[in-house]
């Protein structure tokens, strides 16, 4: 069983589940994740899947109160769902993620970096030439923010028994021009003891068969963000059954033009999934972890 706790905030509700390891575990096991059992006294870990609109946004704050953001939407709304979901204290994010530079997922880290102090700065390297993406790269640079380029697997270590381990890409896009931006997107999976979050950008079908066809990674996670704002060209089947999420998020914006989610992805995902989570219906979804693995009513 899984209860929701909706509270409404405007027109949108936010939605609040926990993960633990109550009433059942995931069936297989996810034995690629950390063995170390925490104890119910451990704090949670807080996933919150941004109301911005058509874009992407994700705001992880660990029980060691490190802040993680990955992307930043299209705009400046993302400043008001960070202070929603911020200490009104906090002005300080210790690292920042662009997944790939399309103005939907870029736009507000431009805002971001004028009014947070970021500490560190993850992204591809990819050749783009958008306005928005140029800015972000020249307030980075006038800030002097440290900026790494992802191009292999790698892991991060966020706290106790907290890792981000970054899954894809496995080669360099630095000062490449690619003709599909989507696959170049930066896929992390976030794992808090037992369970575990991937988090995919707008990665399409390409990217999920390089994944598949790794078999030194281990995709099975209690929660999926869907890929590319539920478009047909991402969420296939096999890898849908490759992660075997319980629950799915997908980021989308109300009545968006570009169709999004699809109804064969919502399809499949409604034969994968037990639960399915959309901003353009439910506004921000706030996801909590204490590690534990499972699903269970809080």
């Amino acid at each position: 069983m899984l209860k929701k706790y909706q509270k409404y905030l405007g027109l949108s509700f936010l939605v609040v589940v926990t993960l633990f390891s109550v009433v059942y575990s995931k069936e297989a096991g996810p034995s690629h994740l950390l063995g170390t059992e925490i104890g119910q006294e451990q704090e949670e870990l807080a996933v919150n899947f941004l109301n911005i609109g058509q874009g992407d946004a994700i705001y992880i704050r660990t029980p060691d109160d490190v802040d993680v953001l990955i992307d930043g939407g299209p705009d400046k709304s993302i400043l008001n769902e960070l202070g929603a979901v911020m200490p009104f204290w906090d002005k300080e994010i210790n690292l920042m993620i662009l997944t790939h530079p399309h103005s939907d997922h870029v736009g507000g880290l431009v805002e971001v970096l004028r009014r947070y102090k970021v500490n560190k700065i993850l992204y591809t390297g990819v050749l783009h030439t958008a306005p928005d993406y140029l800015a972000w790269l020249n307030e980075i640079k006038g800030k002097k923010v440290p900026l790494e380029i992802v191009d292999k697997k790698s892991e991060i270590k966020l706290g106790d028994y907290i890792q981000l381990k970054l899954l894809y890409p496995q080669k360099s896009f630095l000062n490449q021009k690619v003709k599909e931006l989507n696959n170049t997107s930066i896929v992390a999976q976030l794992v808090y003891g037992q369970t575990s979050f991937l988090l995919t950008g707008d990665a399409e079908e390409e990217v999920e068969k390089e994944l598949l066809a790794d078999h030194s990674i281990a995709l099975a996670s209690n929660v999926l963000k869907v890929g590319h704002h539920g478009s047909e060209s991402s969420t296939s089947i096999d890898f849908l059954r490759a992660v075997s999420p319980k629950i799915a998020v997908i980021q989308v914006g109300t009545d968006n033009s570009f169709n999004h989610p699809h109804g064969k992805t919502l399809f499949n995902l409604k034969n994968a999934v037990e639960m399915i989570f959309r901003t353009d219906n439910l506004g921000r979804v706030k996801l909590l972890s204490d590690g534990v693995g499972g699903i269970a009513e809080n």
